[in-house]
């Protein structure tokens, strides 16, 4: 069957209404999955009052993320429909530069609009919902500090990635798509090296946790697991909101194990170096590695498909534009994607609950003291008002981490399976 343009944009419309009535779906489904009734190893944890604050935080999120949305979606469609595309690409076009700053032009006028629309939601999203619930802790200082170094290092690195695809498109003729899939990654796996002295102290204040019962701790289970560390820090989390967390973040000597000053302040030593141990299991785990390697898959898959179908005509008839380009065509085929990349999403974020159940097998395996990982997260839970029920299908397609009381199980069958097993050396 040949698609014309009338029949792609027809695919193009249905494509973007039906993702977005599908996410709306599954938002509403994970809303009606909410119980009163408070799952028996949170009691003790959950107070009646605290319980019901964290339905209300799921049910704000979500009708708020249902409506943006839906709003996004509308305007999209709206924007095609209208010729918006076409209106965009005379406007770079008539500059009269060259392919490159023609198509940083083409994404500059389309990335404005969007910034403008996507501001009052984060400010609604940060001033009111998160104050609402006890979150908020950023200033209006701090948001729009925030705000102007995000636009830059964006306008920046997302400029250079994307000079980098269009000169390999123009430059390297049928095998354009293989050198800009390996020239992109190997571009964000710099990044990633220097994300932890370069990018992320721009926002926050990385401080080497100081001498002490804590710190001895950590050192202790690290010579334990023969784990060099590069560095352990505690990151000011506290300045922007009130929750907590932990995270493995770089590679080589730039390789840095970070807590929440937020994290440590509502954590026993025992609980806290369970959670640096489910972090370096991680990296023993090699899931770093492996979460890099199907990037690259992924991404050559994504490069690959882009490459048949930049160049179709039909495609850009269907989106009012005359003149075919690769700048444009990259934003046309992230349109088309969305089912493939949905797909790619689930399979990853499948791996990615597997991986969080090794790492805590892990932790608790190295430790032995299942009962302090356990309560790191029920704590971790409670202080960041986590949804102790969601709707199987939201985890399934949504969730890169398994739901806790999932977590909890499996450390407990794990614990269990141990001490049915008879000891080989009795």
């Amino acid at each position: 069957m040949v698609l014309t343009p009338h029949k792609i944009l027809i695919v193009i419309l249905v494509i973007l209404i039906g993702s977005c009535l599908f996410d709306i779906l599954v938002n509403w489904l994970n809303i009606r999955q909410l119980t009163t009734r408070l799952p028996a190893d949170f009691e003790g944890y959950y107070d009646a009052a605290r319980y019901q604050a964290a339905q209300d935080y799921l049910r704000a999120n979500t009708w708020f993320a249902m409506i943006k949305a839906a709003i996004f979606t509308t305007l999209i469609v709206a924007f095609i429909l209208a010729g918006g595309f076409a209106l965009v690409d005379q406007a770079a076009r008539h500059f009269q530069t060259g392919t490159i700053v023609t198509g940083l032009i083409f994404a500059g006028l389309l990335m404005i609009p969007i910034f403008l629309i996507q501001l009052p939601f984060s400010v609604y999203e940060t001033f009111v919902i998160e104050e609402r619930y006890g979150f908020n802790r950023m200033t209006v200082g701090t948001f729009v500090l925030d705000l102007l170094k995000s636009v830059a290092l964006a306008g920046v690195l997302g400029a250079v990635a994307l000079a980098l695809v269009l000169w390999f498109f123009e430059k390297a003729g049928s095998w354009a798509w293989v050198y800009a899939w390996l020239g992109l990654f190997g571009f964000q796996l710099f990044l990633t090296f220097i994300a932890p002295v370069a990018i992320m102290p721009l926002f926050n204040k990385f401080v080497p946790l100081p001498p002490g019962e804590l710190r001895q701790a950590i050192e202790a289970y690290a010579r334990s697991q023969d784990f060099k560390i590069q560095g352990v820090y505690t990151m000011d989390g506290s300045r922007r909101s009130s929750k907590a967390n932990a995270m493995f973040t770089g590679f080589g000597r730039f390789r840095r194990i970070v807590l929440y000053d937020t994290l440590i302040q509502k954590h026993t030593v025992p609980e806290l170096v369970s959670v640096l141990a489910h972090e370096i299991g991680h990296y023993q785990r090699r899931h770093i590695l492996k979460f890099l390697l199907i990037s690259l898959v992924s991404s050559g898959l994504m490069f690959f498909v882009l490459s048949l179908m930049i160049r179709a005509p039909a495609i850009f008839q269907a989106f009012g534009v005359a003149k075919p380009s690769v700048y444009a065509g990259i934003v046309f085929f992230g349109l088309l994607y969305t089912p493939i990349d949905m797909t790619l999403s689930v399979f990853s974020n499948w791996v990615s609950r597997q991986f969080e159940y090794e790492a805590d097998a892990f932790a608790v395996t190295s430790l032995n003291q299942p009962e302090s990982m356990i309560a790191a997260l029920k704590k971790l839970s409670v202080d960041n008002l986590v949804n102790l029920t969601p709707h199987p299908l939201k985890v399934f397609l949504d969730y890169s981490h398994p739901p806790v009381l999932r977590r909890i199980a499996a450390i407990r069958q794990r614990e269990e399976d141990r001490r049915q097993t008879p000891d080989p050396d009795m």
